[in-house]
Parts: structure tokens; sequence; C-alpha cells
């Protein structure tokens, strides 16, 4: 059954069916309002009638005088015979005037009651009360005796209903001086309306059996020539090619002759399978060479590796400070980078750089950026002399116009103290003991690579013991999720912040989770990389 609900025929059949439903019952729940509008108009007009003719047999003049000897003067029975006989020759189910309870209208009066020999119910007794039916009938005969309302129709044809569905109309009676004494009400049953709507929807559904029948079987004939047969003959031909990767001897343009579409999808499956039969031919070669790209490239991201330092912790004979990097290129090689290393025993350099572009280019001016800033921090030069020796020896030589932003700092072990310079980079994330992690605003100069000449400033800020400093390239703040949103600053400074009490190595776990949660499935476009120093100072780990 699960194969043949994903046939072509089947749904196509299926949404026939569904729109032919669909159709019939708008339509007949168009005549169905309808039909139900127009029987009941002719109830209403000849319930309506019914009570007028009945109310010239009335005198309301005489209502106190039949409730004084109850019903039984010859003038009474005579009018209630008249009513009886009115009842019985119109087809109405009921006639019967009452008077309502004044004080709340929550009970009637029976005055005349009147019922249909054909029916099987029963006349009320002459003043026999009864509980007013509902709250729409009480309404309705205050509105008369106040004089708002002339006539009324009550229909109740749903639900729960005593008497069957039935139509009451209503009209008041009023005495000479024009006071109404008594409402007379005329019931019909709905037999006919009930049955005739019955009979619309059997009809209705009949019908609607046969036309889905006939279109089934027409349409499945219809479809089965014109759609079902070339629709298999193209799978099959199409299946076979792709476990053999043969020619067929018969092209599907000479066995499917149509001129619509299939016969174009046919054509084209001729063409497509001539374009896979010659691209195969060459495949062997071009997976060779994009094997050899792979390996180069795997080479090129071992060497990469290679040239960061990754090996935590990274100097054990120091426990001054603990630190951590960590690097995930978008690409197999990337242009971020990080470095660390000793300039003496009491001097620690720190770089995080962020190369333009992706792929191998970045990688080899990142490699290049990389040994030439070491060299000049080893000649126990300042960070910003560093820079500006860096960026004139890179513009010297920068055909292909690239450049890198730098961070560069150099902290002094035995007190704390920091001189940076900041090279177009993002600004660094400081935690001071027991407080959180913030930005430090520092003042950017321009991109090493960019223009020759630049000049570059140090800054100096002292780590406390328990301080923290978090170096990260623009990877972080841009990380995109799938509704393109950015991870931001304020995501990063929260997500360092709920690990303030963790070791360089849990902050930085932490924060790539936090980033990996917010982007889920999303495509990585740049390289994520980062650097975590806490300084104990003289609070040896």
């Amino acid at each position: 059954m699960s194969k043949i609900r994903h046939k072509i025929v089947f749904k196509s059949l299926a949404g026939i069916v569904f729109l032919l439903i669909f159709f019939s019952i708008v339509v007949g729940s168009i005549g169905y309002k309808r039909f139900t509008e127009v029987l009941s108009k002719q109830y209403e007009d000849v319930a309506f009638h019914i009570a007028e003719t009945a109310a010239l047999d009335l005198n309301a003049d005489l209502f106190d005088t039949y409730i004084e000897n109850k019903g039984t003067s010859s003038d009474y029975k005579e009018t209630w015979d008249r009513m009886n006989k009115l009842c019985n020759s119109e087809g109405a189910t009921f006639i019967y005037v009452i008077q309502p309870d004044l004080n709340d209208y929550k009970h009637i009066t029976f005055l005349f009651s009147t019922v249909n020999e054909n029916s099987k119910f029963s006349p009320y007794e002459f003043g026999f009360v009864k509980e007013t039916t509902n709250e729409e009938y009480r309404r309705k005969y205050k509105k008369m005796y106040e004089g708002n309302l002339e006539k009324s129709l009550v229909i109740r044809d749903s639900g729960y209903i005593e008497s069957e569905a039935h139509i009451t109309a209503m009209i008041p009676i009023k005495d000479s001086n024009q006071q109404v004494k008594g409402i007379l009400c005329v019931q019909r049953q709905m037999e006919a309306l009930v049955g005739a709507r019955h009979s619309y929807l059997r009809t209705l559904v009949f019908a609607l059996i046969l036309i889905v029948i006939f279109v089934l079987i027409g349409q499945a004939l219809y479809l089965n020539r014109v759609l079902l047969f070339p629709v298999q003959t193209i799978t099959k031909e199409a299946s076979r090619f792709a476990e053999e990767n043969i020619l067929s001897e018969h092209k599907l343009s000479e066995v499917i002759k149509n001129k619509d579409e299939i016969g174009m999808l046919a054509k084209s499956i001729d063409k497509m399978e001539e374009q896979i039969h010659s691209y195969i031919d060459n495949i062997t070669q071009i997976t060779a060479e994009k094997e050899r790209i792979s390996t180069e490239l795997s080479l090129a991201t071992a060497i990469q590796e290679g040239m960061l330092p990754n090996v935590f912790p990274p100097f054990p004979e120091h426990t001054e400070f603990d630190l951590y990097a960590s690097m995930s290129p978008a690409k197999e090689v990337g242009g971020d980078f990080y470095d660390f290393f000793l300039i003496d025993d009491d001097h620690l350099c720190m770089v995080m750089a962020d190369v333009s572009g992706k792929g191998i280019p970045a990688a080899l001016f990142m490699m290049a950026s990389k040994i030439i800033l070491a060299n000049n921090v080893l000649m126990n030069q300042s960070p910003a002399e560093v820079l500006e020796k860096t960026n004139n020896m890179i513009c010297s030589n920068n055909k292909m116009e690239m450049f890198v932003t730098v961070w560069l700092g150099i902290l002094e072990i035995s007190t704390g103290k920091v001189t940076a310079a900041n090279a177009g980079h993002e600004y660094p994330i400081i935690m001071k003991p027991n407080g959180e992690f913030e930005l430090l605003k520092d003042k950017h100069g321009f991109v090493i690579g960019g223009m020759s000449g630049i000049k570059y400033s140090n800054y100096e800020f002292v780590m406390e013991a328990g301080s923290k400093l978090f170096l990260y390239t623009d990877g972080i703040p841009e990380a995109t999720n799938g509704d393109k949103e950015l991870f931001g600053t304020d995501r990063t400074l929260e997500a360092l912040n709920a690990k303030t009490d963790g070791r360089p190595e849990d902050v930085l776990h932490h924060v790539r989770s936090v980033i990996d949660e917010f982007v889920g499935e999303a495509e990585q476009f740049d390289d994520i990389t980062m650097l975590c120093t806490e300084y104990y100072g003289n609070d040896k780990k």
C-alpha cells in the first residue's frame, strides 16, 4: 500500500477525487442552506397565516370571563371547536393561547390548547401552568406584552427538542383597548423539511460516488496511456543506465513518441546519458587530480598546525601563569593565527592575528607574517616597534595586496604588566580578579600590509593575580546562525562570564560550545581562533 501511495497515477487520482469532494461539499453546502431557507420561509408563511386566521375567532375582552368560569362557558367551547378544526384542517400540530406570568415571564398559563388528531401529542387542560421553554421565549413574550413585537418566529431543528423539529409562529392577542391579553402560538412540525433535506443529502452523496467512480476509471485509463507507461519506461532506462553506465541500443525518444513534456523528457534523458557517458571517460583523471589536491591540502593543514604552538601547558616551569589557545579553520587551511613564546625568563609574548582572505594564499601569508613578527619580537623591540617594522617589511613585497590585523602584547611575568599594541585587530577582553570579563577598548592602528610608514602606539595595563586575558579573531563575534544572525560581542561576553572560574582551557572549550550551539547546522565562514591567559603572579598555582 505504501508503494501505491507514491505512484504518480495514485497521486493524480487522489488530487482529482479531493477536488471533486471539495467542490461537492461547497456546492452541497450552498444548496443545502438555500434549500432550507426556502422551505423554512414556506413554513413561516403558512404558520403566520394560520395564526392570523385563528386570531379572528378570538375575543380578548372575554379572556377574563373564561378564566372566571374556568373555560366552561358555551362561548369558550365554541371558540375552542373552531380553533381545533382550523388546527386539523390546516395541518398545524398545535394552536394554543397562553398568558405568561408578567412578573418574570418564567411561567405560562394555557387558555386554549388544540392538537392535531394525527399527531402523537395531547392538548393541555385549561389553566395548565407550565415553565417557559427557555430564555428566548421569555424575551419574546415580554416584548409582545410591552408592545415592541407584533409577531415572532421560533425555529427549533437542532439539539435536544422535546417535540421534535418544529416552527412556532407567535402573535399577540389584544382587547378592545389595544392591551395585550394573551399570545396566540401556532406550531408546525417540520418532518417534510427534515425529510427533504435528508433526501437531498442522500442524492448528493450518491451522485458524488457515481462521479468519483466514473472519473477514477476514466482518468486511470487515460493516465496509464499518456503518463504511466512512458514514465515507467523512462524510470527503467534511468535505473539501468545508473547501474551499467552503458548507452542503450535504442534511445528513449525512439520508443516514446509523445509530443508533450514526456517526449521532451525522454529526449533530455537521452542527451543526459550521452553527456554522463562522456563525463565518465574523464572522471578517472579528474578524481586523481582531486585526490592529489586533497593530499596537498592535508599536508598544508599539517604544516600549518605544526607552525602554531600546540603543546599545553606550554611552559610547565612557569607557575606564574597558565595559557591555552586553539584555531579552527573554516577551510582546510586558515588565515588566522596565534602565537606565544618566551622572550626571556621574565617576558612572555602573545600574538593574535587575522589575515585577509581564506585558503592557501591566506595560509602562506599567515606563515610569513608569523615568522616576521616573531623575529622582530626577539630583537627586544617594543610591540609598537615590532608592528611598525613588520608592516614595512610586508609592504615592501606585497604584490597580492593582502593584509593582517594583529594584537601583540608582552607580559612581564614578575609584575603582571602588559605592554601591547593593536594593528586593526579586535579589542582584547580582560577579567580582573573576582570580576567579570570586559572589553578593553584600546587604540587601533592601521592593519599590517595596508600602507608602509605607519606608526603604532604602545599602551599598558596590569594583570593582577587572578586576572584573565582573552584574545580572539572576528570569527567569534561574526559567527552566523541559520537565521543570518551574528553571535556578536555581547554573546561572547556572556559566554565568557558564564565560566569566570574556569581554567583557560575550560574557558575556550565553553566559548566554543556556546558558539556551536548558536550556529547549529549553519556553515562556518570564518576561522575561529582564541587564546586565554590566566595570571597567578606570586600566588603560584
